[in-house]
């Protein structure tokens, strides 16, 4: 994994602009802090920040190879799944490699495939590859959109990056805010519209996308996006397919020439990987695995069954770790110290984002750092495989909007009257234009076109902002977190499950629970759905609650004039009459605080400009 940018301005001489370049190429130094490179050559500019995870000696970017008189560069972020068949298929046709590296095998395929060459690979990917006879810049972002690549487009050029910080490093790019993107942030953050990077005029490539450009028009095409297919597997085959797609792909991320553990919660999708990997270690004689765990201090002494979570981690981590022999290790946090990371969490994701949902990871991160370079998360599985509770409850599931906010009014309670007249309307389009471009059968029931409406509102909305959380909480550390269950091949098999099967015995990722049980103790299979760990010490929301009165009486905050005082102190006297979440069931009233500490944050550090 790495950071990546790149600028292309046909009339500009970029060997000029060394200052700006090294800037953006400094901005992303906690992406890779292996090694960097850049290659500026007239008009176009491209550069790297390596975290050497596969081939050390010779992965170094940018990279270029030559056939004949054609010359290709690339910077790539990622990780290539399918690397070593890839090879010998390219090798069959008549190249020729000199590194082991995915990146080559990367470049190979854009020189022979062209502009479809995304369409051959699976992994996790964002890359820029530099065309020198066609004077081109291509660009590429995984299926599933786990990594991350940002542009802005200009008259004369385009610059991209794996960050909006880092174009912000260029003059050219302004940080301006317009009424779109403050509706961004305070209607639908921390989520955010695929392809939009909340500041005015900068944009996001979109998962499954590619784009060309050359010096004139930016050309984009979705190579990937979620199809509609009659299922004709039976439950036995579903069940078995679900099993070999899962334990493939988990077994294809466990290879790393650098360190590499398991995150660990004890919950059903985390022990699955963890399973995998132990069983794969075992087979090859490597040892046990590692595992992590993350918890707060005194949790457990304040912690308090919901329908969200039920259980504490802690009840189920042991019994798998005694299950699998991994060498685990349990990491707990400090109240304090979390508070004190929320703006840190801004600084990693470069917006507000799921607040202490976010910083907590962070420092977790942080800690596994300092003894592996790679690490595998049970991310997504509750997307794909219906675990969340608003799959279940036919209210919420038939209800006409976001399931995980679905009501604006605690939104609209902290902001001034008047603020974002279209604000409503804004949020309710973005939510039926996913519907409506939700691809179906003729021969869906009703329960199952609504499933499939369900799994694009998840797929394109919440789980992007999990992948996000994900990607910078851990980058920002040099950890690269693999996520398996993103495997494109297992996401097209679950979109086509009819709910039936997926949700087999009636319960929530039923049909993964079936996969593997007998495999794993039976407790686990069996353990009621529980999401990220949060605190649930009342010192932490003190501390949140101490900081936002600061910030509703300070005149010279970028919020006054936003938030309306009245509604934030209605949330801090009285945080348990917050009936619906802001944005899932982790960020309720202690992160609603917290995210206006962060958006405060924000707006201070990037000198926005409001333009309403």
């Amino acid at each position: 994994m790495c950071g990546i940018a790149g600028w292309f301005d046909k009339h500009r001489d970029l060997r000029e602009q060394k200052l700006i370049i090294d800037r953006m190429s400094e901005s992303l130094g906690r992406r890779g802090p292996d090694d960097s490179g850049t290659m500026t050559k007239d008009h176009i500019c491209l550069i790297h920040r390596r975290l050497a995870v596969i081939d050390v000696e010779n992965g170094a970017q940018p990279m270029t190879k030559q056939r004949g008189a054609d010359s290709y560069t690339i910077v790539y972020n990622g990780e290539l799944y399918n690397t070593s068949e890839l090879r010998a298929e390219l090798i069959s046709l008549g190249w020729s490699f000199s590194t082991k590296s995915d990146t080559e095998v990367v470049l190979t395929a854009y020189m022979h495939w062209g502009e479809s060459c995304s369409e051959h690979l699976n992994g996790i990917f964002a890359f820029g590859i530099w065309d020198r006879s066609r004077e081109k810049l291509f660009l590429s972002r995984d299926r599933i959109g786990v990594k991350p690549l940002f542009f802005y487009q200009y008259n004369e050029g385009l610059i991209f990056a794996s960050e909006i910080n880092t174009l912000l490093q260029n003059p050219l790019v302004k940080p301006v805010i317009n009424e779109e993107g403050m509706t961004e942030l305070l209607l639908i953050g921390p989520g955010r519209t695929l392809g939009q990077g909340v500041f005015k005029d900068i944009g996001e490539l979109l998962p499954g996308e590619w784009a060309s450009f050359d010096g004139k028009r930016l050309l984009r095409r979705r190579y990937y996006t979620l199809t509609a297919h009659e299922h004709n597997d039976s439950p036995e085959n579903s069940i078995e397919n679900v099993r070999s797609l899962i334990t493939d792909s988990v077994e294809r991320q466990l290879v790393s020439d650098v360190p590499l553990c398991c995150f660990l919660s004890g919950g059903l999708d985390s022990s699955i990987i963890s399973y995998i990997a132990s069983e794969k270690y075992r087979r090859e004689g490597r040892g046990a695995i590692n595992t992590y765990s993350v918890d707060y201090k005194d949790n457990r002494r304040y912690f308090r069954s919901s329908v969200f979570q039920p259980t504490p981690d802690s009840d189920f981590i042991g019994i798998m770790t005694d299950a699998i022999g991994s060498q685990h290790h349990n990491v707990t946090i400090n109240n304090d110290l979390l508070f004190r990371s929320l703006k840190l969490a801004v600084d990693a994701r470069d917006l507000p984002g799921m607040t202490d949902v976010d910083a907590s990871l962070l420092l977790f991160c942080g800690v596994i750092k300092e003894d592996f370079t790679v690490a595998l998360s049970g991310e997504c599985a509750d997307e794909l495989f219906g675990g969340y509770p608003w799959y279940h409850n036919r209210d919420v599931l038939f209800e006409d909007t976001f399931p995980w906010s679905r009501s604006l009014a605690v939104r609209r309670s902290i902001l001034k009257g008047g603020l974002l007249p279209r604000g409503e309307e804004y949020v309710r389009q973005k939510y039926l234009d996913t519907c409506v471009h939700t691809d179906k059968l003729p021969t869906d029931s009703p329960t199952d076109r609504r499933m499939r409406e369900m799994f694009s509102l998840n797929f394109y909305w919440f789980m992007q902002t999990l992948l996000d959380r994900k990607d910078r909480m851990s980058m920002y550390n040099g950890l690269e977190v693999r996520v398996p269950f993103c495997d494109y091949r297992i996401v097209d098999y679950a979109y086509n499950l009819p709910w039936e099967i997926k949700a087999m015995n009636g319960r929530e990722k039923g049909i993964v629970r079936e996969a593997f049980r007998g495999l794993l103790p039976d407790s686990i299979i069996d353990r009621k759905k529980s999401p990220y760990p949060k605190t649930h010490d009342p010192m932490y929301f003190r501390l949140c609650a101490d900081a936002v009165r600061n910030i509703i009486k300070d005149h010279s905050s970028p919020l006054y004039g936003i938030l309306e005082p009245s509604g934030v102190e209605a949330i801090i006297n009285d945080p348990e009459k917050i009936s619906s979440p802001w944005y899932g069931q982790l960020m309720r009233a202690p992160q609603i605080l917290a995210y206006i500490i962060q958006l405060d944050y924000w707006f201070r550090k990037t000198r926005v400009t409001i333009e309403m």
